[in-house]
């Protein structure tokens, strides 16, 4: 389950370009579900571990991706740490959720994200409440940011 914890959250990690810059492993970027998300969120093609094909930007490096995905590569795969997803825009909110479909994994947010109009399960850690839809999602978390 996708846990969130809304405002200022002291241990969470709010670089995460930086901290992605220096933390990041060659096999992440090679990861069928990372290929797919960069695909999705970047709509670009990842060539190999050290590549990736921008329509934008031509050749770049894993350090060239958007804030959104390096963010969503982290949750991914830094499962030990809380990081604040600010940087990711309401395209990878379908991300968050299919990444915490099979392990929970605990988000901070400084805004309300659209998860979007089917129904998902979130757990507000401010208020320990499971929502499954934006109106229930906008009502409690709401009052935190």
């Amino acid at each position: 389950m996708l846990n969130i914890y809304y405002g200022n959250m002291k241990e969470a990690v709010y670089n995460t370009a930086a901290y992605f810059k220096y933390d990041y492993e060659d096999s992440w970027i090679v990861d069928p579900f990372v290929k797919e998300m960069i695909q999705d969120v970047d709509q670009s093609t990842v060539l190999d571990s050290g590549v990736i094909d921008s329509p934008v930007l031509g050749k770049i490096p894993p350090i060239g991706l958007s804030g959104g995905v390096k963010t969503l590569i982290l949750v991914k795969f830094d499962k030990d740490k809380v990081f604040n997803v600010s940087t990711c825009g309401d395209n990878c909110a379908k991300w968050l959720l299919r990444i915490a479909e099979s392990e929970d994994r605990t988000v901070n947010l400084l805004h309300l994200m659209d998860f979007g109009k089917e129904s998902f399960a979130v757990r507000v850690l401010n208020t320990d409440q499971i929502v499954h839809s934006m109106e229930e999602l906008v009502s409690i978390a709401g009052e935190f940011v």
